[in-house]
């Protein structure tokens, strides 16, 4: 399995504020789960302290978590000095889930990216990667319409799509 990097974004890349993601989609989380379930996550520390405690670490996963702190540690999460370092801990099946500048660390060592885009407007200041030409969006899934989802500062019914994005093969 490749390197994959999982994230949901707003318009604009938005993919949260530096505390927190500014919507709840419970549809995502679901996806989220079945898309990372059994796979080493790879998360920096502000990640995890985003991650509400009663569900941390996250279940059926290796916990990995970058840090610079060299006497951070957290109950049921392994530290990484680097994002580097991760992912050789975590091995060719590791799954990258934020935030901001973790994802950009990670790109390079990349295969896939499984986004889904949120149809809304959404405040925050951190962002997804950029993927460029050498990425290729090859899978487009249908628009979802889930009652339950929000999205802060968003008055309107919020919907979401999953994609996928695989680097390019060079030749």
């Amino acid at each position: 399995m490749p390197v994959r990097m999982v994230w949901a974004q707003a318009r604009g890349g938005v993919i949260g504020d530096g505390r927190d993601m500014p919507w709840y989609i419970p549809e995502d989380l679901a996806f989220f789960k079945q898309a990372t379930a059994g796979l080493p996550v790879v998360m920096g520390r502000a990640t995890w302290d985003s991650i509400p405690t009663r569900f941390r670490p996250l279940p059926g996963r290796r916990n990995i978590v970058c840090t610079r702190d060299p006497g951070w540690s957290a109950e049921g999460a392994e530290r990484a000095a680097s994002v580097e370092g991760a992912l050789e801990s975590a091995g060719p099946d590791a799954a990258v889930m934020g935030g901001g500048q973790i994802y950009a660390a990670a790109l390079g060592a990349a295969d896939e990216c499984l986004v889904t885009e949120i149809d809304a407007d959404a405040p925050g200041n951190v962002l997804a990667p950029g993927l460029d030409e050498a990425w290729e969006r090859v899978e487009v899934g249908e628009w979802i319409t889930d009652q339950r989802s929000r999205v802060d500062g968003y008055d309107d019914e919020v919907r979401h799509r999953h994609t996928v994005w695989r680097r390019r093969r060079t030749s």
